[in-house]
């Protein structure tokens, strides 16, 4: 048998070789661990369909926070469960609200970390929505007022970052002229720019106690059909003044990141989502998988499609594996 002269064997004989030509690399400081926080002390429960993941009361924060420092995790994604919800989601711009409180328990005990807030209304409205209903539908333009707002708020709290989640048109741009025009200018916007209307949203809904009361959000999240619309709502987020984009959820929709990265040189991020997550605990649970071979492999996928930034509830996990 007559071999090509190159065999790529050559370069897979062992570990050093492997690690020499290695393409894509992941590093815990590319990582954002999200954090649920919910009232009360000394609360600490944690999410059955999320096993490892717990809703923290804010003065659990903190010994979190280190413990993400010590591991290299240096930036957070915080959720709030509020105490009280109404049908315009008031709590998410309370200047004592859960996200505020958690910003400032944050920031005294750990002040090296970076924190980015979820800026949605979701978590907060009695009815389960990302925006205020009027009509018997949600209503897009009266809803942005209330999100800039919000993100104002948690920016004057000592957010590092903001991060849009609603997908209502044109809450970027209001969220970037509020932050502005408070002296905020610095503060940059995280954008779900490109939001699927995703079922593996499930654990999500039940830690963050935001399923929508009736009906779906498949009016303003994206149809899981249509790729170039991607394309079309990270170009409007761009020009509205987004800093980073995301693809939500991550790893069932590698080509949009990959089309993201192609089409855009602002950094990438992606949320590698509750019931992707959900999944590989539940298979790993009946001995089906290997969880941390599985968890890697999923993370540098996500990474190898292009994505700078992976949002993800393995950030620990992963972060422990990459130290060895």
């Amino acid at each position: 048998m007559v071999f090509p002269e190159y065999r790529p064997r050559r370069l897979r004989r062992n570990e050093a070789f492997r690690s020499l030509i290695r393409e894509t690399r992941l590093d815990a400081s590319q990582l954002i661990y999200p954090l649920f926080v919910m009232p009360g002390k000394n609360k600490r429960d944690e999410i059955a369909s999320m096993p490892g993941v717990f809703r923290l009361s804010v003065d659990q924060l903190a010994k979190e926070a280190k413990d993400c420092l010590a591991l290299g995790v240096n930036h957070l994604l915080l959720f709030g469960l509020p105490e009280k919800k109404d049908a315009m989601g008031t709590g998410a711009h309370a200047r004592d609200g859960i996200v505020q409180r958690a910003i400032k328990e944050l920031k005294n005990a750990a002040p090296e970390m970076m924190l980015t807030t979820d800026v949605c209304l979701c978590e907060y409205t009695d009815h389960g929505h990302c925006g205020c209903i009027i009509g018997n539908q949600v209503d897009n333009d009266a809803t942005l007022e209330i999100l800039a707002k919000t993100a104002l708020s948690h920016a004057e709290a000592g957010a590092d970052m903001v991060a849009p989640s609603d997908m209502m048109d044109g809450r970027v741009g209001e969220i970037r002229a509020a932050l502005d025009e408070n002296n905020f200018d610095q503060v940059p916007i995280m954008a779900y720019s490109v939001k699927y209307a995703s079922a593996f949203y499930g654990p999500f809904r039940e830690a963050a106690d935001c399923a929508p009361k009736s009906g779906d959000r498949k009016a303003y999240q994206m149809d899981p059909a249509n790729a170039r619309e991607a394309l079309r709502e990270a170009t409007l987020d761009v020009d509205e003044g987004a800093d980073i984009l995301m693809v939500k959820p991550a790893m069932a929709y590698l080509d949009i990141i990959k089309s993201l990265r192609d089409e855009f040189d602002l950094p990438i991020a992606a949320y590698h989502v509750s019931g992707e997550y959900a999944m590989i605990k539940a298979a790993a649970a009946n001995g089906w998988i290997d969880e941390e071979r599985v968890m890697a492999e999923s993370l540098l996928a996500i990474k190898r499609a292009g994505a700078d930034i992976i949002i993800t509830y393995y950030a620990k996990d992963m972060a422990r594996r990459l130290k060895g």
